[in-house]
């Protein structure tokens, strides 16, 4: 959706905007004080310092006074993200795709909405409700099974989470659907026993289905900021991430967490949720973003 991103952004944008402003409008030279006033303000939007380094080493070289100096800043936030991620399956069919993260994030949400969309777009699925701790957390995603028109695949709470995957790829499998969207439960990145358990549910998935999981998205908050990033780090020592989807940037002044995501983990963003409804999980533009960082 054209202009969800830089709508999202708004906070952020507002809050960048305030610090740097004098900056970029000024006709004076690029001294020290400047470079410190526009790392003051990304370390306001959350971009790491590592990041930040790499963004301003060298921009004064590359400017004539202040003239041009959003350019080159939104030339050099251009040239931070990854290759764009391949397309989401099929083939092979069934796509698999392994959803993580910390609890809270909005996996299940989700889940939910791009199922909807891969629904509308004439593909047939499974949602597998492998998260069988959090109370209610099948009945969240039978929900949104029944908005999107796929089915579901769910056991009694306390089951194991990788019988209930299993379970999943082998009937999308024998029905030859198109794909299969797996929920797992919220986790601390800090918990190798249930970081063991992902691994599990990895292996299962490849015995159902060879190759599977084709996709491993990680659903970030982008309210946590940097604490994402950790979050991150410590998923990808334990799982091979594929790619990222963003939540919750309509609702943070840390909009920023999108460059470090992509200058530090090396990772594509595929979604980012800007909203509460069914259309505010839109696919990730790098340019959008960066024009709506810096408008």
């Amino acid at each position: 959706m054209i202009g969800a991103i830089r709508r999202g952004l708004r906070k952020t944008r507002e809050a960048l905007a305030g610090k740097t402003a004098a900056v970029f409008n000024s006709r004076s030279e690029i001294d020290e004080d400047s470079l410190e006033t526009l790392e003051e303000a990304l370390l306001t939007a959350d971009v790491g310092i590592d990041t930040i380094d790499s963004l301003l080493d060298g921009l004064k070289r590359e400017t004539r006074g202040s003239f041009g100096l959003k350019d080159a800043l939104k030339g050099r936030m251009m040239g931070l993200w990854p290759e764009k991620p391949p397309d989401e399956g099929p083939p092979p069919a069934p796509w698999i795709t392994l959803f993580i993260g910390v609890n809270g994030v909005g996996k299940t949400t989700t889940i939910g909405k791009l199922a909807a969309v891969r629904s509308k777009n004439g593909q047939k699925g499974l949602l597998a409700a492998a998260d069988t701790f959090r109370a209610a957390a099948a009945e969240q995603l039978q929900i949104w099974s029944e908005r999107a028109g796929t089915g579901l695949i769910r056991q009694q709470d306390g089951a194991d989470p990788a019988a209930v995957a299993y379970d999943a790829a082998v009937a999308a499998v024998s029905r030859k659907l198109d794909f299969v969207l797996v929920d797992t439960a919220g986790r601390l990145h800090v918990k190798n026993n249930l970081m063991q358990e992902l691994e599990k549910i990895c292996r299962v998935l490849g015995k159902a289905c060879p190759g599977a999981p084709h996709q491993v998205t990680l659903v970030l908050d982008a309210t946590t900021g940097q604490n994402g990033l950790s979050q991150a780090r410590t998923f990808l020592e334990t799982i091979p991430v594929t790619d990222l989807v963003l939540t919750k940037l309509d609702g943070t002044a840390k909009g920023g967490i999108a460059l470090s995501v992509a200058s530090e983990l090396n990772l594509p963003i595929r979604y980012v949720g800007v909203g509460e409804k069914m259309e505010d999980l839109v696919p990730f533009n790098a340019s959008e973003y960066v024009e709506g960082l810096l408008a």
